[in-house]
């Protein structure tokens, strides 16, 4: 059984930073593509960024250069670092795996950027 377990989140002010981290079992996590979505209240949720298994990374326009996102494939877990956070960015934080065309969601944890 797959489980995401994500922390990390929290209050921050704008211009602050956060790391999110996601802890995965119950999957070949080395061969399994990770990623990063988030959903605002009203609106739909969206893809952040994305680490594939053999490591290509694609992100949401909007964070490039202020977030990153990584793996260690020796933890099974990803992780989501973000910087110079604006309001904008207040969500919630949501961990994807995926493998085989089958997706995977953690709980999702909360981050809020305070102007």
């Amino acid at each position: 059984q797959v489980a995401l377990v994500e922390s990390g989140g929290g209050l921050v002010q704008a211009g602050g930073s956060l790391r999110l981290s996601c802890a995965a079992s119950g999957i070949d996590f080395s061969t399994t593509g990770m990623g990063w979505y988030r959903q605002a209240p009203g609106k739909q949720r969206e893809m952040v960024a994305t680490v594939a298994a053999r490591g290509s990374l694609n992100y949401l326009d909007p964070v490039k250069g202020r977030f990153s996102i990584s793996r260690d494939n020796a933890k099974s877990t990803t992780y989501l670092q973000m910087n110079s956070l604006k309001p904008e960015d207040t969500a919630i934080y949501y961990c994807n795996a995926r493998r085989g065309g089958i997706d995977s969601w953690g709980q999702g944890t909360q981050v809020t950027v305070s102007s």
